[in-house]
């Protein structure tokens, strides 16, 4: 253990009375400061339960768990319980207790004054997007489900603890708030930090909540842990290629961004300059679609060397050829990229920049050059561990 681990879990194991076999079974984990960690697997490989483990609501069987250094084996688990949030899916707020009041929970039991408890709460409902004046007096009852578990994350954060421990928090809602409250979480964390160890069952959310992540087979045996990207590149075993599932490869395009992309000149004619032009342009580039932009440099057709041949003015090239409908801004991730390549018949996408004028545009061979260069990283990667080990 080193001085970037918060939690090490050394050869940790759980064996429920009447049973012979560890639902954990000598789990050996870390788990850095300021990540979020995300532990994956099928249902019943003991994810929850490790969990748990780590909070002390259940005592591990055998092994050491170590908190910032400390042993928590061995002290009062209120008092370290009190020292790490928890985030449930089923949210558990109590229904008597106003929001105000939900949230300062672990504050009251920790003796903070009563203005420091206001202004925590008040500070805390702002982060996560709720107006104080507007929800600190409601009950939970009065809340939508996105609200609720919203001030469940609140309540985990209300004694400002260094650990947060979430167990499918996000999983009861509809996907749309889900995908909602995710981004906002991950924003929140920006500015945090905290160390987090987040459960779930889909992969996807794990590709986008995780630091790292890692699968968890039965008993909670490690069968690969890393980045999501190194894992989508190079899967472990077939184990983990199986739970990823199809897709894979392209899930990748989530982690690269269209600004890391290298795009050279792409042919194109602006509005008004000679038909002439664009053919000459076009021919000498060697490709099969020209680039038509509007006075103001914005995308306007796509043309072949019919559709030029075939107009007296450029101001006929508007009614002929292809209309640009896929469009991405530089901050785009190259998943959401290809989405609208494939709206698009000519197979492109043009990139803009905030004003809508036209950048570049992006090719299949510079997708499956990304893929190509994450699987030699990985790849790059595991051997380095290798040749270390």
């Amino acid at each position: 253990m080193d001085a970037t681990t918060m939690i090490h879990l050394d050869r940790v194991t759980k064996i429920y009375p009447g049973t012979d076999t560890p639902a954990v079974e000598e789990l050996t984990l870390d788990v850095h400061k300021g990540e979020i960690l995300v532990l994956v697997g099928p249902s019943g490989c003991g994810k929850s339960t490790t969990l748990r483990l780590i909070n002390r609501m259940i005592e591990p069987s055998g092994g050491t768990i170590l908190f910032d250094g400390e042993d928590v084996t061995n002290v009062n688990p209120d008092h370290l319980r009190r020292r790490i949030g928890y985030v449930i899916q089923q949210i558990g707020l109590f229904p008597h207790h106003t929001i105000a009041d939900n949230i300062a929970t672990v504050p009251k039991m920790l003796g903070w004054d009563k203005k420091r408890i206001s202004s925590r709460v008040d500070e805390l409902l702002d982060v996560m997007g709720l107006e104080p004046s507007e929800y600190r007096d409601r009950y939970p009852r009065e809340l939508s489900g996105g609200q609720a578990q919203r001030v469940g994350v609140a309540r985990a954060l209300g004694a400002d603890p260094d650990v947060m421990l979430m167990d499918e928090p996000f999983g009861a809602i509809d996907p749309i708030t889900r995908d909602r409250l995710q981004n906002e979480f991950l924003r929140v964390q920006a500015v945090l930090g905290k160390t987090i160890v987040f459960v779930t069952h889909d992969i996807d959310e794990a590709i986008k909540m995780g630091d790292r992540i890692a699968i968890l087979g039965e008993r909670s045996a490690v069968r690969q842990i890393d980045t999501p990207e190194r894992i989508l590149a190079l899967p472990a075993d077939e184990f983990v290629d199986d739970f990823i599932g199809s897709g894979s490869t392209l899930k990748g395009l989530h982690f690269e961004r269209v600004s890391g992309l290298h795009l050279e000149s792409y042919p194109s004619m602006v509005l008004d300059e000679p038909v002439e032009v664009g053919l000459a342009t076009l021919r000498a580039s060697g490709r099969e679609w020209l680039l038509l932009l509007d006075g103001e440099r914005r995308p306007a057709r796509w043309l072949r060397a019919g559709d030029l041949r075939r107009a007296d003015t450029s101001r006929d090239l508007l009614a002929r050829g292809q209309q640009v409908r896929s469009r991405v801004e530089e901050n785009a991730t190259l998943h959401d990229t290809l989405e609208e390549m494939l709206k698009s018949s000519t197979g492109r996408a043009c990139v803009v920049d905030a004003k809508g004028r036209f950048v570049g545009a992006v090719e299949i061979d510079h997708l499956t050059e990304v893929i190509r260069r994450l699987r030699v990283e990985a790849q790059e990667h595991y051997d380095g561990l290798e040749a270390s080990s």
